[in-house]
């Protein structure tokens, strides 16, 4: 390792830069954003730069450098001009005078860099290549950046208000790293992350007043996993499984998502297949309470989205009432991951200015929908669990006025590689799954977007689609 990764205090320190292009100027911008003082020389420069200088009680110095630039006020020097022999006579003096210099056009030479860095103030994190491949340090620190939400800065902020506290309360190294732990990664963090910082502040002081006893409620996390592609799963989804200890999940829940989260998680698969459920509803409402109240902190990992067709309702209806506190995590439903993976948009100027969303099974396992409602110009229908009442969605539709030739499509497992389209007509539909021996999960899709499927689709599955001709056959 040849660069000591250190965070330097430079707040009214005094830095000089030789050089007034744009790599100054970017070198300034960060500089000014820690608080020093700096004094910029060249014969040009940019208005940023002369301004950051002077705004600060620096100095711009119109003219080219010389030796006697180079003195013990300055703590650090910046050679950033694109002239290379000046460039190592700049460092060459500061080397006599023993002031650390970094040298834009030669890393080698620099006794420090700039790595890239994420800003979630006041916490600070750098990620470096040792000028080896500035760019690449830049591409990580972006994907770091997308990972951390800018509310970990305010969390940073509440535990440095509370540090010399916890200190004071608690006199052992060990039982100060279990309530850090504890208030890191549970209910106080996640009220900070929530907006509610006044809670989050009450709640640490609570733990803080009885340390030894304070076991505590859990929380429950209700959470969307979306419709099967990992890659859909929201950062705030992913970082909440990551700190879960239980996590109860359904069947339509894809392994790529279990596999993501901790191996030492209790998992609990609470799975329903049509007419058949693992575990009941009721039985799945108490388990939260129990799990929660026994001071964990459990996931309730649901396919889609926990409010579309979710009962994601029911199970937070039961938390309230027992006062638990809990978290709801958007997921993206399978109408629109679905939709967008087989290049069928919901709504599109041409053919539909409105979408309907209903589900194919009831709670009584029939299918009973208000037909002459779905029935309308312009509209789009997306039916959740249609599959097994196909045969009698088809029948409902065109008795209630539905053009038999009104374009409609069946996806398979929708945004996995195993995705499949079944596209026909509302009449043939059904036939051609049947004959395909299509299997749940499903979303059923009816409207003319239907036809704009050929021509949009992007998503390529490994393996064959079974797509048909918008015709009868």
């Amino acid at each position: 390792m040849k660069h000591l990764p250190l965070m330097v205090n430079v707040s009214d320190r005094r830095f000089l830069i030789v050089g007034g292009g744009n790599i100054a100027t970017r070198r300034a911008r960060i500089i000014n954003q820690a608080g020093a003082l700096i004094d910029v020389v060249a014969k040009s420069a940019t208005e940023e730069i002369k301004g950051i200088a002077i705004q600060r009680g620096g100095r711009y110095i119109e003219r080219s450098w010389t030796a006697e630039d180079i003195t013990e006020d300055y703590a650090f020097v910046i050679a950033a001009t694109d002239d290379y022999p000046l460039n190592q006579e700049i460092r060459e003096a500061c080397l006599s005078m023993n002031i650390p210099v970094n040298v834009i056009t030669d890393a080698s030479s620099s006794d420090f860099t700039f790595p890239s860095a994420i800003y979630r103030s006041p916490m600070t994190i750098a990620v470096s290549s040792g000028s080896a491949s500035p760019l690449l340090a830049r591409l990580l620190a972006e994907r770091i950046d997308a990972l951390i939400p800018v509310s970990y800065g305010r969390l940073a902020g509440m535990v440095g208000k509370y540090r010399h506290k916890v200190r004071e309360s608690l006199m052992e190294p060990d039982d100060r790293k279990r309530f850090w732990g504890k208030v890191l990664q549970g209910a106080v963090a996640e009220h900070v992350f929530s907006g509610n910082h006044e809670d989050a502040e009450a709640l640490l002081e609570s733990y803080l007043n009885k340390p030894e006893h304070h076991v505590g409620i859990g929380e429950v996390y209700l959470i969307g996993a979306g419709p099967g592609d990992p890659d859909l799963l929201t950062f705030r989804a992913y970082r909440l499984l990551q700190q879960s200890q239980v996590v109860l999940y359904d069947r339509l829940v894809s392994k790529p998502i279990l596999d993501m989260i901790n191996p030492e998680t209790t998992m609990i698969h609470v799975g329903k297949r049509r007419s058949h459920h693992s575990v009941p509803q009721t039985c799945i409402n108490e388990m939260l309470v129990e799990y929660a109240q026994k001071g964990l902190r459990v996931a309730r990992l649901k396919g889609g989205d926990p409010f579309i067709f979710g009962r994601g309702g029911e199970e937070i209806e039961k938390l309230a009432e027992q006062r638990i506190p809990f978290q709801v995590v958007p997921g993206i439903t399978a109408a629109s991951g679905c939709a967008s993976y087989s290049g069928i948009p919901l709504t599109h100027r041409d053919h539909a200015q409105s979408v309907r969303f209903v589900t194919g099974q009831l709670r009584d396992g029939t299918v009973n929908l208000p037909w002459d409602q779905l029935v309308v110009e312009n509209q789009t229908v997306v039916i959740y669990m249609g599959l097994n009442g196909l045969p009698v969605i088809s029948e409902k539709l065109i008795t209630n006025g539905m053009p038999p030739d009104m374009p409609a499509s069946l996806i398979e497992r929708g945004t996995t590689p195993d995705q499949r389209i079944h596209c026909a007509t509302i009449s043939t539909l059904p036939a051609l799954v049947e004959r395909a021996s299509a299997k749940p999960p499903t979303l059923l899709i009816i409207g003319t977007v239907v036809e704009l499927h050929r021509k949009l689709r992007w998503f390529r599955e490994s393996t064959d689609i079974k797509d048909s001709q918008l015709t009868a056959n």
